[in-house]
């Protein structure tokens, strides 16, 4: 049988809370991301564990053992353990009684295999008990292994049971699946069928699921099949996945950003249909304006900072299917670092007003078209 190891595993506040329930005389196993992760040499974030245990098992064992539960999701099965200030969401092993595309009814379980059935992908059906071995009911080891992500059971009831695993169908293939080996034709023939049940799912979950998408290290062939399937225009008409692969080879010296990402994708108002932060709003607004402007690399890091004017000549490189200029760093460096020489102190008793303002945007634009170079006394004698 397979076993894992893993710092997370033998953690104390995790062996801690193993041993709560183990000592009642229940199982315990982790099982998720923290499972999947570690399996795929990943980083893992926080640990989920699955228990037979009831709720109020879950919270007796907790304090029986001097930790602390909070019933974070009680009626759900989900328990807060927190150990050593770390907390664990500790949930009941359950299956679907009803579900409505967006929220389930379940029943609780003493089967593994029960809760497995109910989870969205094979990958992220692994269980690991507090030994390290690895338990395994519905395949998600050999598809891991492969890079092949596959929805449990049928798609289309999977989706139908949430469908906002559609996005996340495109989000793991992104961030999990080997893309030689292309995307699972069952699983994206579902999404696409399923798609009219996104109208049930809020912006904000939409907006959240491809931001998270859109982080992936290369979500280009992702961003791709869902503008095959028509999801793309969907969520955002009007935009095109076209440009995305071409800003993901420019970026070889740059962050993921989601957010440059969105604006080469381009769209009606993503701000919007994705719900997006005012902070996220307005980067989103500056880098398309600039990224379609022609205003120059300089102009732009003088006014709006380098790492933005970076990120908007990224994004204009890549729509216009060109590397960036050769001239592009240093323009960004110098404009970044400019400080306009001319004050408002150096024209008045003689301006005032909209007068002062429009004499002080006129040697300001002489003064960027100088490359910066022109000094004080070279702008106020030149008028």
């Amino acid at each position: 049988m397979t076993r894992i190891a893993a710092d997370w595993l033998d953690a104390p506040a995790t062996r801690a809370v193993f041993r709560a329930l183990t000592n009642r005389g229940h199982a315990v196993f982790a099982v998720g991301g923290c499972v999947r992760n570690t399996l795929m040499d990943r980083p893992v974030a926080d640990v989920d564990i699955a228990t037979d245990a009831r709720p109020d098992q879950t919270t007796e064992a907790a304090q029986a053992a001097g930790l602390r539960a909070i019933p974070t999701g009680a009626a759900h099965g989900t328990i807060t353990v927190v150990a050593q200030d770390v907390p664990f969401e500790v949930t009941t092993f359950r299956h679907d009684v009803i579900t409505d595309g967006r929220h389930a009814l379940v029943a609780f379980s003493d089967r593994m295999e029960d809760d497995a059935a109910r989870r969205d992908f094979t990958m992220n059906a692994l269980y690991a008990a507090p030994d390290g071995r690895l338990h395994d009911p519905v395949g998600g080891l050999a598809d891991l292994r492969a890079g092949r992500l596959r929805f449990i059971g049928t798609p289309d009831a999977r989706i139908a049971e949430d469908y906002l695993r559609i996005l996340r169908f495109f989000r793991f293939h992104a961030w999990y699946a080997d893309p030689a080996g292309g995307i699972d034709a069952e699983g994206l023939a579902a999404c696409a069928a399923g798609q009219d049940g996104l109208a049930r799912v809020s912006a904000e979950r939409i907006g959240h699921e491809m931001l998270r998408l859109l982080a992936a290290p290369d979500p280009a062939p992702a961003v791709a099949a869902m503008a095959q399937t028509g999801i793309l225009a969907r969520l955002l008409p009007g935009a095109s996945s076209n440009e995305l692969a071409p800003l993901v080879l420019l970026e070889a010296d740059a962050a993921p950003d989601p957010i440059r990402r969105l604006a080469v994708l381009g769209g009606a108002d993503p701000a919007a249909r994705l719900r997006l932060s005012r902070a996220q709003a307005r980067r989103i607004a500056l880098l398309s304006d600039a990224a379609r402007g022609a205003t120059g690399a300089g102009e732009l890091a003088y006014r709006h900072g380098a790492q933005d004017a970076r990120d908007a000549m990224l994004v204009r490189a890549a729509l216009l299917g060109a590397p960036l200029p050769a001239d592009a760093a240093q323009a960004i460096a110098r404009g970044a670092a400019a400080r306009f020489p001319v004050t408002a102190a150096d024209l008045t008793p003689a301006l005032s007003g909209r007068a002062l303002g429009r004499e002080l945007a006129r040697l300001e634009n002489r003064w960027i078209a100088s490359d910066f170079t022109l000094d004080r006394a070279a702008l106020l004698d030149g008028g």
